[in-house]
């Protein structure tokens, strides 16, 4: 594990401390692995940061705009003698890459993940790690995109945003304290839950709002006049479907990582439909404008902030 020393310059009165490492791999130079990189040269979290992408081109492109100090030829390359390892790639591809890397590993190595769904991902990291899991603590930082690329990966990306670690029972204590402080270091909130909760969670606020974008967006564009109305849409159509510019392959393991979960928000949301509908069916104004009445005031109530928010 890293020394955990305190920033060069004085911290505030109540700081914590952050932690420094030797070597810092991304596996995945993209928007959130790049973002990572970005935020850690910022916290002069590591002395050296190395990066492994399957796109050579990629690496050349991360190098070239200064998010890494060097590519790598390989993940077990990039993850050996490294003390801070981060998987900045899609789901599926976490229990993989770890077994890619696993004989690379030192032994106090801290493994961390940016992955949106937690259970499968606790699970593959037992399943490909072994004994060694206990080096691995999931993490989902809130934060993230429509667009994808290390050409969008910026230094703030994860400024004052919600950063969720979910510990693996495996996890001794001093991993996951020094994995709440890298996130710290790099301007997240850490919030900590466990892995079927995060993921019950997600899949209402996260991951069935984007199957909803996606679904609405291929309902329009695929009517006979789809392409006539798209061009007509405003303001609320763009905000509405933002999302579903994301990167398909990405939300395809999403939905299949936390398809129970996603198939019981699905219900829900269902319900909430066929309710609007049977108003505008049998013409209770009344009755549709209550329940409008009462998603807005929802909205307005996630929207403001309240004391305990004001505080993070």
């Amino acid at each position: 594990m890293a020394a955990l020393t305190p920033p060069a310059a004085t911290p505030p009165a109540g700081a914590r401390l952050r932690p420094q490492f030797q070597r810092l791999a991304v596996l995945g130079v993209g928007l959130l692995g790049g973002s990572f990189a970005l935020a850690a040269k910022r916290a002069e979290l590591a002395r050296e940061i190395v990066g492994y992408s399957k796109s050579p081109s990629t690496i050349q492109a991360a190098i070239a705009a200064g998010v890494i100090d060097r590519g790598a030829e390989s993940a077990l390359q990039a993850a050996t003698e490294a003390d801070l390892v981060v998987l900045a790639v899609p789901v599926s591809a976490i229990g993989p890459l770890l077994e890619q890397i696993r004989v690379g590993l030192g032994s106090s190595a801290l493994v961390l993940d940016v992955g949106s769904t937690k259970a499968d991902v606790a699970a593959a990291a037992q399943r490909a790690l072994g004994p060694a899991a206990m080096q691995f603590v999931p993490c989902h930082p809130i934060a993230g995109s429509e667009r994808s690329g290390v050409q969008h990966a910026r230094t703030t990306l994860f400024d004052g945003r919600r950063v969720v670690i979910t510990p693996l029972a495996a996890n001794p204590a001093r991993f996951v304290d020094v994995a709440t402080q890298v996130w710290e270091a790099l301007g997240g909130v850490v919030s900590v839950m466990d892995p079927p909760e995060h993921d019950a969670a997600f899949a209402a606020v996260s991951h069935l709002p984007h199957l909803l974008a996606f679904a609405y967006v291929y309902a329009v564009a695929r009517q006979p006049q789809g392409a006539r109305f798209m061009q007509l849409a405003g303001p609320g159509f763009r905000d509405f479907t933002r999302i579903a510019g994301s990167d398909p392959a990405l939300w395809r393991d999403v939905f299949h990582a936390n398809s129970e979960q996603l198939l019981q928000q699905l219900q829900w949301f269902k319900q909430a439909v066929a309710g609007f509908e049977a108003q505008l069916r049998q013409g209770n104004w009344n009755v549709l404008e209550s329940l409008i009445r009462q998603a807005s005031q929802s909205r307005q109530d996630w929207a403001s902030p309240t004391p305990a928010d004001d505080a993070t």
